[in-house]
Formats: structure tokens, sequence, C-alpha cells
């Protein structure tokens, strides 16, 4: 049982109501008649707090386990009204995985236009993407049921952030799940391009027989240089030691290496040094086209460039004219300023950025279409991460990991908490705000509460126990009336 209420004044966007009636006379009441019975008959999930492990919908109580150290499922409404859209054929195990939990999964292999998102998403409460469905702040408008946002990828740039925060929308993403596909993928691309392997490959396919060794090198005793230490970089530097090379690399933060990895003091150190230089930073501002002609003449001559991060931190031109020189022996790239939005021929051309045939006439270039991540075992650890992050944020209230929103976890509640209902308030960061919500709180047992603020929005998440009907309604219209609020959802 839950109701969801939104305010229509002081908010980025307008969210009408999700058709959830406040709680009618006795059904709080037949509620906890239900809770009541035997524990066998109670259903229940295991505890949302491990990351490895979904809960489940339809979960059976230990016989004679402790009622306070079993926790109850929480149901923000009947299960079967939950309606989940996912895009851009995302794993089946997070697919079997939320319709385990009774929610309702429209399922689709490609990716939606705009238009298409402005005309159906208004019938979603949550929606998961993978890197080409670009979420606008035009579909947020239109999203009026949208809670949350599950990004099946590292990336979030094809999401506006900002406007999904205003609008009471939380984005989840798996940042580590596919770390060492990635670092495999490189290790791979480095031993490739020292060899020439796509240049002899493509020669041997056109019946051409070239047989040479000048300019083919082992990579065990060169210089990779890593830019950007996290948990790809991280990876990659462990395994590039384990086949015998030297390991350097270069971050905005002071970071404990591995290994016998160094850090330089700078960009340019690095690329004086480095025989192999891999890209793994995120896409912001400071990183766009990060690689220049001054950065290309900075590189040792002869030296390989490696971009499996995003597809702007490099200027393409700038690669094309060091490539063509010689003075950068070969590159990898998997990742574009713009991308096909799906598969197909004659995409790859360069209507798209204008440099594709050039790029594709460069010697010693491998050109991929962003499959760093794209591995079974990588997708089935992305679809556990974001589909659990879905069901921990829709059941629970939890939004530990969420990108563009406070970090605000509970307890769970267990079956010993008699009369508990948990309260998820999304409001704008305003003064006042949390005077305003302790004042509606404060004739009630308030059990636990927390609340935190990220830019100009605040979550809070609090249960209140020793609750009736009557008490529900009042606490539900109170604050769906507050001055700031964008979203009000209560679950028991």
């Amino acid at each position: 049982m839950a109701m969801n209420g939104n305010s229509s004044h002081a908010q980025a966007f307008h969210r009408t109501s999700m058709g959830i009636s406040p709680p009618q006379q006795g059904s709080f009441a037949s509620m906890m008649a239900h809770q009541r019975q035997d524990s066998q008959n109670i259903p229940t999930s295991v505890s949302p707090t491990s990351p490895s492990q979904l809960p489940r919908a339809r979960a059976v109580s230990i016989p004679g386990a402790p009622k306070s150290s079993v926790p109850r499922l929480l149901t923000p409404f009947d299960l079967g009204e939950i309606r989940i859209l996912l895009l851009e054929n995302v794993s089946q195990g997070a697919v079997d995985g939320l319709r385990q939990q009774g929610y309702q999964v429209d399922f689709h292999k490609g990716s939606w236009s705009e238009d298409e998102l402005c005309e159906k998403i208004g019938q979603y409460n949550a929606i998961g993407i993978r890197s080409k469905t670009k979420l606008t702040a035009k579909v947020f408008r239109r999203a009026h049921k949208l809670l949350v946002v599950g990004c099946f990828c590292i990336g979030t740039n094809q999401v506006d952030l900002d406007a999904a925060a205003k609008a009471g929308v939380a984005v989840f993403n798996s940042p580590f799940a596919n770390s060492r596909s990635v670092a495999e993928l490189v290790i791979g691309e480095m031993i490739c391009l020292s060899r020439q392997l796509l240049d002899r490959g493509l020669e041997m396919r056109n019946g051409e027989w070239n047989k040479v060794s000048k300019g083919c090198f082992e990579v065990r005793g060169k210089t990779l240089g890593i830019v950007g230490y996290g948990h790809i970089g991280s990876q990659l530097s462990v395994l590039a030691e384990s086949m015998g090379m030297r390991v350097i690399y270069h971050d905005v933060l002071p970071l404990m290496p591995l290994g016998m990895a160094s850090q330089t003091d700078s960009l340019e150190q690095l690329l004086n040094q480095a025989d192999f230089v891999s890209l793994h930073v995120p896409e912001l501002p400071e990183t766009r086209n990060m690689m220049g002609t001054k950065q290309f003449q900075q590189m040792k001559k002869g030296a390989y460039l490696l971009n499996n991060a995003r597809g702007t931190v490099i200027d393409i031109p700038a690669l094309i004219t060091a490539l063509e020189s010689g003075h950068v022996g070969g590159a990898a790239v998997d990742v574009y300023p713009r991308e096909p939005a799906g598969n197909g021929k004659d995409l790859f051309v360069s209507s798209m950025n204008g440099w594709e045939d050039q790029l594709r006439k460069c010697p010693n270039v491998i050109l991929t279409p962003h499959i760093g991540g794209s591995t079974e075992e990588a997708q089935r650890m992305i679809g556990l991460e974001v589909s659990n992050a879905l069901i921990r944020y829709i059941n629970y209230g939890s939004s530990l990991g969420a990108v563009n929103f406070p970090e605000v976890d509970l307890r769970v509640i267990t079956e010993a908490d008699s009369r508990v209902i948990r309260i998820c308030y999304v409001h704008q960061n305003q003064p006042g705000s949390l005077r305003a919500i302790n004042e509606i709180l404060a004739p009630y047992n308030v059990d636990k509460q927390h609340t935190d603020s990220h830019k100009d929005i605040a979550y809070l998440m609090a249960d209140i126990s020793g609750v009736d009907d009557n008490d529900i309604r009042n606490i539900y219209e109170r604050i769906s009336k507050t001055e700031n609020n964008i979203l009000t959802r209560l679950l028991s």
C-alpha cells in the first residue's frame, strides 16, 4: 500500500498524480491483519542491502525465525501496477529479475527517439536504457508517473540529470560491472597494434602475402600510460604488469598505485614516456578534446593511442593528421562523438561526424563499434546491479548509488515492526523544508529518519510507527501540499 503525491507549484516540472488514492477506510486494518498471520504465510523478501542478490517479490519466511530479524517486503502499491520500460536489449537477467517482483515489464531491443518517448513515457514508473536512448528535459516533462531511471551502462551523459532530479526522478547506473571487459579489450588492442595484426589480416583477405617484422614489437618491456586511474584503469594496470609492461598513470587526484605502477606529475610527462597511451576518463567539459594536436606532438614518435572512454575526449581530425604523418604509430578507437542509434550497414559514414572515411584509410587503426563493455559477463553483471538498484528504490526507497540524487537509506522494516509506514519525500532544497515536515510528523512516533541534499534537491526518508488509516491520510495529504514538495511516496 502506498500513495504518491505531487505539488505543482515551485517545481521545474508539473508531476500529475499517479492515480493512487489515499488509503480507504479499513485498508490499513486489513493489511495489518494480514501481517499478523503465521510467518509461513507472509510474503517477505531477502535484505535489499546485498548488491549481489535481488530481493524477491514472494519469498517465504523461515519457520521459527524471530520476526525481529525477518525483513518485510514493502509494497509501494499493487505490484502489478508498476510498469517498467526496458530498451536497447538489456540483459535477460534484468528482465527476469524485475518480472519476478511482479512488475509489468515492456521489453524492446532497440532505442526510442525523443518523439516516441514523449508519446509513451507517461505510462511508465521506471525506464531502463543503455547509451543510445536520450532522456531529455522534454521527455521528463511528459514523464508524469516516472520514479526512476536505470542506465544499464557506465555513462549517464545520455540523460539530462538535472532535469531528472528536478522532476523527482532518481538515476542509477553501473559504474564498475564492465571494468574487466574493457580492460581486457585494451590488452587485446595493444597486442594487435604492436603486431599490426589488423593490416596483415586485411592484406590476407585481399590475397596479399606480406610477412614482415619491421615495426612489429612485443608489448613486454614497453611502457603503458593510463590516463584516468579509476576502476578500469587500475584493472588494466594489473593486467599489463602481468605481461611485463611498465605502467605509469595520470589522474587529477593523487591515487595509491597497484603493483609497481607510478603516478606522473602531469599529462605531458606521461605522454613523453609512454609507448601506449590508454584513455579512461569521463565525459566532462575539462576532458573534451583533451587529446589534440599539442598532446599528439608530446607523444613519443611511433607511440600508440587507445580510446575506450568517451568519444569527445579526442580531437579526431588532429589524430588523423598525427597518424598520416607517422608520428602516432597506430590507434584503437571504440567510441565516437556521434554514434549510430542502432546496428546496420552504411551507418558509420562521414555524414555523421565528417571524418569517418578519412579515419578508415589511416594505417594500423582499429575501429570498433563501442563494444568495450559488450561481453555476456559484463551485461549479466550490469543487469543484476542496475535492476537491483531499481528494486531497492521502488520497493524500499533506498537511493544509494544514485548519480543525480541524495544518497539516503534506512535499515529494513521487519515483520516485528507493527503498523509502520515509510515516508519517501523528494523536495526542493530550500530553507524551511525540514521544519515543515517535522511539524507534520511531530504528533507521531518517528522510528528512524534520514535526509540529505544534492544541489537543489533534497530527499528525506522516515519510518513512522503506530499509525492508523486516518493518520496515513493526514500525513499523506499534508506532506503532499508542502510548498517545496516534488514527490511524496508512502510505503508499507
